[in-house]
């Protein structure tokens, strides 16, 4: 008998089963598709020779992640690129905000008026990063804080809505590039605890960037996998579990999977009816024949550009995806350009670039038009150098990954108390009412990202009871 079985194999997953087996625990991986990722895979989605990444691309949270700094991934492959500037957020005056790993690069971009403001709110929490991260990924209660005062300060500075935190701020140029930050998980601007979203994402940067992986995201979780194999586990791809009974005997179950799908396979009946889905995102991966032609400088040297023309803009369309039901007119946008520090992603001269803009869960439509047409805005001429274009709405993304309900690639909304308290309010939420039935998934804390911290606190949930067991 094993002592655990991992459903899914994506970095939650992986992440959960090295804990186990770097403990000693015997683990085994099922996955339902024929190749390992999850939301950390590569594939050739357009033409020949141009790698994309279906989901993530970036990766702030997954190079400041507690969970992954203390694997030796760079034994087994992975190798984190650093683009000159993390984050840029143009204007369609030409010019942009940028969030540099330097803090006063980054206040000077803001303008005078604000500079001032975003030191006073980042410096005092940057020579405590380490400890502040992992204290906030590792809530609730696994594991006690290692600096309750700055985890507190945090707190008084990030739980109300980012509204309140961006009143610091004078100019049109600091409100919008924090709003977009908040925007990365899809929430409206006016929430519980947005701030702390968007000073999260900001201190990441600082502290270590917002980096590609060399080849794409797939290095990934191809480093989670080699070194689970070198610690004797076992990694099953194209095996699709419908019920327990489709997995061989353990004394733990640990699903990498949605709410939704562990009770159905579990026999958990009604427990997760209460958990919330987001909406959803509409994708497009281009095959560029050269750079995206950004009228700001800084757009061109960055590995993630934000494109939002001010906070309203971007308020209005987190509006219209989550609350009207309704596709934006000029969509909020995140998009990654891999290229300019990684040339293998490419054929030589030629680029990779990915876009998402907000939806309602579940829509069918086709939001490319209003995509292109707001990046024309910023980056006239673009489309004279798409060669090819991979489009994928909810219906598609949530075919290619379960777990992205109705097109949610946060795996659950991140709203109100589900914020923090996902995928129930509990204090065991990696715990189910089947005392060897666990959950992993982006539905838990600390919630959406590549970072493989969700799956690394549920390992500490299952070998705490693996002992139990054996003592």
């Amino acid at each position: 008998m094993l002592d655990a079985v991992v459903v899914g194999a994506g970095p939650n997953g992986l992440t959960a089963a090295v804990e186990l087996a770097r403990r000693g625990f015997s683990v085994a991986v099922f996955e339902a598709r024929d190749t390992i990722g999850g939301g950390a895979r590569t594939e050739e989605l357009t033409l020949p020779g141009f790698r994309h990444d279906p989901c993530s691309a970036a990766h702030p949270l997954g190079i400041n992640s507690p969970a992954f700094r203390a694997l030796p991934l760079e034994r087994y492959g992975l190798e984190w690129l650093q683009p000159e500037l993390p984050m840029a957020h143009p204007f369609t005056d030409g010019t942009a905000a940028v969030l540099s790993r330097s803090v006063a690069e980054t206040a000077a971009s803001f303008g005078a008026r604000d500079a001032g403001a975003y030191r006073r709110l980042v410096e005092p929490f940057l020579p405590k990063w380490d400890t502040l991260a992992r204290d906030f990924m590792s809530l609730p209660l696994t594991a006690l804080p290692r600096d309750p005062v700055t985890l507190a300060r945090f707190g008084l500075v990030g739980l109300p809505p980012s509204t309140w935190l961006m009143r610091r701020f004078h100019d049109e140029r600091a409100k919008a590039l924090f709003s977009g930050l908040v925007a990365h998980v899809m929430a409206p601007l006016s929430g519980f605890a947005t701030g702390a979203i968007g000073l999260v994402f900001a201190l990441a940067a600082h502290a270590r960037g917002w980096p590609v992986a060399r080849g794409g995201s797939q290095s990934i979780s191809d480093a989670l996998a080699a070194y689970l194999k070198d610690l004797g586990g076992t990694v099953h791809t194209d095996y699709e579990v419908k019920r327990l009974d489709d997995l061989p005997p353990a004394r733990a179950y640990v699903f990498d999977t949605s709410p939704t799908a562990l009770a159905r396979i579990a026999g958990l009946g009604r427990y997760y009816d209460g958990y919330r889905y987001g909406p959803g995102v509409f994708k497009v991966d281009y095959a560029l024949d050269g750079p995206v032609p950004w009228t700001a400088p800084e757009a061109r040297a960055a590995g993630t550009v934000q494109i939002g023309a001010s906070s309203a803009e971007i308020g209005t369309a987190l509006r219209a995806a989550s609350r009207e039901g309704r596709a934006p007119d000029k969509p909020f946008m995140i998009t990654v350009q891999p290229s300019v520090v990684d040339p293998t992603r490419a054929p030589e001269g030629k680029q990779v670039f990915w876009a998402y803009g907000h939806v309602p869960s579940g829509w069918d439509g086709d939001l490319t038009d209003a995509l292109e047409r707001q990046l024309e805005r910023f980056a006239p001429g673009f489309r004279d150098r798409v060669l090819a274009r991979a489009t994928a709405g909810p219906p598609e993304l949530a075919a290619r990954n379960a777990n992205y309900v109705g097109g949610d690639i946060g795996s659950g909304a991140v709203t109100g108390l589900q914020i923090l308290l996902r995928p129930k309010l509990s204090l065991s939420p990696y715990g189910t009412p089947h005392p060897a039935v666990f959950i992993c998934s982006s539905a838990t804390p600390p919630g959406p990202g590549v970072h493989g911290m969700s799956g690394h606190n549920a390992a500490k949930a299952v070998w705490r009871r693996l002992r139990q067991q054996q003592a």
